[in-house]
């Protein structure tokens, strides 16, 4: 089994990273392989609803989210992190997954999903909600969890 965890946060090595790499560990005692794979501090372009990735078969914005969808097939779960900004997920990761799952939504059906939020103050369940909805539409089963 190999999990993709993604940073939707702009600090590679910061709250976030932290976060999934706790996971990672546990993860890592069950046997269970994961990549962890930054999206990065540049701005991500939106979703333009062009349905080109419905005949191309990817996006027409030829970045990570291609990657990930051409990569699809190695995972068998997803655990998506963010930083939350204004009580929501950081705008990079969402303009990341509305691409991600328009264009690869198939690919993820029943596979496996969590999503990780790190907060300073509030905010932090209506993220985590956010997060999750990608995973609900995609008919992603969501992983719970304790606080």
């Amino acid at each position: 089994m190999k999990v993709l965890m993604i940073n939707g946060s702009p600090h590679e090595f910061g709250c976030t990273f932290t976060a999934l790499g706790e996971i990672e560990k546990k993860l890592a005692e069950h046997d269970i392989e994961s990549e962890i794979v930054h999206i990065g501090a540049a701005p991500v372009a939106g979703c333009i609803a062009c349905a080109s990735c419905r005949e191309r078969g990817r996006c027409v914005f030829d970045d990570k989210v291609n990657e990930l969808h051409a990569r699809a097939d190695e995972f068998d779960a997803l655990i998506v992190g963010s930083p939350v900004y204004y009580a929501g997920p950081s705008g990079q990761v969402c303009a990341f997954l509305d691409r991600l799952f328009y264009s690869s939504k198939v690919c993820w059906a029943g596979k496996p999903a969590a999503a990780v939020v790190s907060c300073r103050r509030g905010g932090a369940s209506a993220a985590f909600d956010r997060l999750n909805k990608y995973f609900s539409i995609s008919n992603m089963p969501i992983v719970t969890s304790q606080y």
